[in-house]
This record gives C-alpha cells, structure tokens and sequence, in this order.
C-alpha cells in the first residue's frame, strides 16, 4: 500500500489536522541516475521521481502519482526524462517533457516494462519485458522514443534477457540467466540468481563474463572500451570494470551491504547506485565512491499532498483514539490517520476503489478497525500503527457491521447480516 497525505482544510472539527506529519520515518532512496552533465541525480522514494544536486542537498519532487514510479532516466540531450509507472497496471514507461510538463505514454503492455536505456542518439528506448515470450522470460526490445511499436532485439527462447546498455554503434551489452530475470532482491549468493553479462553486435552474441556469480547491471561506455557491472564473485557486491580485450577488476571494495541499481553517466565518468537505502556516487577512474547526503523537502516517503476544500459534504466519520492522540476519519471513502494532539498532515490508510466505514480504535490506540467493500461485501480490516500493516478479519460476501472492542481489548463485537451478533 503507498500512502498518500491529505491535506484537511476546513470546518472546525478539521481544526485538529494541520501541517505536520504524524508518523517520522527514514526515507529509502533507489534507482538513481545522472543528468547528461552530471550536475543533477534523479531517483526515487516513495514510489515518486526526485531531483538533487549531484554533491546533495535538498531534493525536490519531479513527478508524483498514486501509483509507482521507477528508475527515472533523463535523455542524452537532458531534454526528456523517461521512467516506469504502474499508474496504468503492471507498469509500462512513458517520457516527460522536461521544460513543458508533457507526458506521453510509451508502452502498452498487460505485463510489467523494465526501463533500460536510452539509445546514445537519444531516438529510442531500450526496455526488458515478457509480454511476448510464451515462457515468461524477459526479452530485450526497443521502441522510437517518438512512439511506435516496439521491436524485438534479442530474445531467446530459453534464457531471460535483461538490463541492457545501448552502445553507439547500436550494439548492446546485457545481463542473462537460465530461466528468469536476476533477482537482484536476494541477499547473499545462490546458484538460483547468477547470471552473466554478454554483449550482442548485429547477429552476434558474445559472452563477457564467466557464470558462477551474480552479475547484473551492465553500464557500457558509448565507444564499448569498458563496461561496468555489479558482480558478487569476491563474496560481496561490488562494481567491477571489463575493459575490451583486457581483464576484469574490481573498483569498490565495501566488505558489507549492498549494491544496487547502478547507472552511468553519459560520460563513463561517474556511476550512482543505492546502497544501505541511500544513494552513492562513484568515479570511475578512482573507484572512490561515497554517499550522496540528501534530504527530502515534503513529506519522507510519500511527497504527494492532495489539497482538499469544502469537506463538509464529504467527512463520513469522525473517531479519536482511546488515548486522545489520533484521530481518523472517512473522506471520499478512504481512511485517514492524524496527530490529535499536534495537528499535522492525514497519513492515508486505505488507498481502494470501494468505500470504508465503520471506525473504531482498539483500546491501547494502538490498531485501528474499518469496513470496506473491496471484495463485494463488507468486511472488517485492521490497520496496525505500529508495524503499519493492514490484515482482513473477516471474508466472504457478509454485512459486517458496527465493531467494538472489549473493554480489555482481547475480543471484538460486530454485527453480521444485520441480524447475527458475532464476535472476533
């Protein structure tokens, strides 16, 4: 679930929320990448699109949406940032116009579409994506940056491809493994995630690196003299140079953590990735790298405020906690959560397309209970505030209405079908 924030503005039982956040977390930070003149980082956090300068500093927010967006990557000529967003399902890529604002939609698949790469020219758009591939394996495509239909590159029939890196000369260098795309995901080292990085000239494969290890994100130099990629083979993750004809080495040595979605710059001559939740720049003549300080301006994870004036027609309910420090509340069918006592921006708790109803607070204010219609009747759900998870407590197609808890909070009450009283 990705929280939003809503801004209550208004009457005077709207009085108790005003401008500041009622939950302090750390923001995790991911999938960077540099401006062609290495000036600027984007990434993400919260599921939103971020900029800030590349030394650090305040980031502000580039693109913000309910739904997810991921690994943002600006153009050669600076001019468009491309990103992935399942803002119309599983996850396609579309392409913002920097200087108007202008989105356009790229991709039109039923299954998620991996951002790779911008081609060197900056005409098209390099992406990994199983939509066509009876097997489920990843391919690699390419579609006009203009629009158009995507095209097929490289896609074998038994082996995932993934992660590619246009070259100038339009020749490509990619991750591969057995039967699915790598799961950077896992921790440690498993026969199940190696992979390998090769490269593919016209009809030619050519494979650059030996199996035995997890080798993902392939970031090759315009010219193809070096590329760059994130190996395990030394026990721990860490960027590793190839130079053409030459031997591979290792460029960082970090003995713990991770390294994660690395990017490029256009110029071969820095790599940002994530490491620890937070972002890392490297040069990539030194191999010296160092974390980017960054702070969010707005709100840690979850930057998008929605603004919302006249909430008398709209507030369903109202309940304050047993302790007297939240307070949540109904608007346009979606569960809220805000400091009582402070004021402050609504956490959202719900985020469906089915209204909620029914609030009632657990008796150490610590769990909150609703009903939602997202699955055709009215069931009960529960919102805990201190692991910030969400887990149904009744299913089916019944009217579960009206909760309570026991004055010991071990139990809780709650009317079924309007006619049975049922307890939890």
């Amino acid at each position: 679930m990705k929280n939003h924030l809503l801004k209550l503005v208004g009457s005077v039982a709207l009085a108790l929320v005003v401008s500041i956040p009622l939950f302090a977390q750390s923001p995790y930070m991911t999938e960077p990448s540099l401006s062609p003149d290495r000036k600027e980082i984007v990434f993400v956090s919260g599921g939103d699109i971020w900029s800030v300068p590349a030394e650090g500093g305040i980031a502000r927010l580039l693109v913000s949406h309910p739904a997810t967006e991921s690994k943002p990557m600006y153009s050669p000529d600076g001019k468009y940032l491309a990103f992935g967003s399942t803002r119309t399902g599983n996850g396609d890529i579309y392409i913002l116009d920097v200087a108007s604002g202008d989105l356009r939609r790229l991709t039109f698949d039923d299954v998620n579409d991996q951002l790779d790469g911008w081609s060197r020219d900056g005409k098209w758009i390099y992406f990994t994506s199983s939509s066509r591939d009876i097997g489920g394996m990843g391919d690699i495509y390419r579609v006009a940056a203009s629009g158009g239909t995507p095209m097929q590159v490289s896609a074998d029939r038994f082996t995932s491809e993934f992660e590619s890196s246009p070259l100038a000369d339009g020749s490509f260098v990619f991750a591969a493994r057995g039967n699915s795309a790598g799961q950077w995901w896992r921790r440690g080292s498993s026969h199940l995630d190696q992979s390998e990085i090769w490269m593919k000239a016209g009809d030619k494969y050519t494979e650059l690196t030996a199996g035995g290890a997890k080798q993902m994100w392939p970031m090759s130099t315009a010219d193809g003299s070096k590329v760059y990629f994130m190996s395990d083979r030394s026990g721990q993750q860490n960027i590793w140079v190839l130079p053409r004809g030459g031997k591979e080495k290792q460029l960082t040595n970090f003995t713990d953590g991770r390294v994660i979605w690395p990017t490029l710059s256009y110029d071969g001559q820095q790599i940002v990735f994530e490491r620890n939740f937070h972002i890392w720049r490297m040069d990539t003549s030194s191999g010296k790298a160092s974390e980017v300080p960054i702070t969010l301006r707005g709100a840690a994870s979850t930057p998008m405020t929605e603004r919302v004036t006249g909430l008398g027609s709209q507030l369903r309910e109202l309940a304050l906690s047993p302790d007297g420090k939240k307070v949540a509340v109904i608007a346009r069918g979606e569960v809220f959560a805000a400091s009582a006592k402070d004021g402050g921006d609504a956490v959202r708790i719900t985020n469906t397309p089915a209204a909620e109803t029914y609030l009632t607070w657990s008796t150490d204010s610590k769990k909150l209970v609703y009903g939602s219609e997202r699955n055709g009747g009215l069931d009960l759900y529960e919102y805990d505030f201190t692991t910030e998870t969400e887990s149904p407590l009744t299913s089916g197609h019944n009217m579960d209405s009206s909760p309570v808890f026991s004055p010991d909070g071990k139990s809780l009450a709650f009317i079924r079908n309007a006619k049975s009283l049922m307890v939890y």
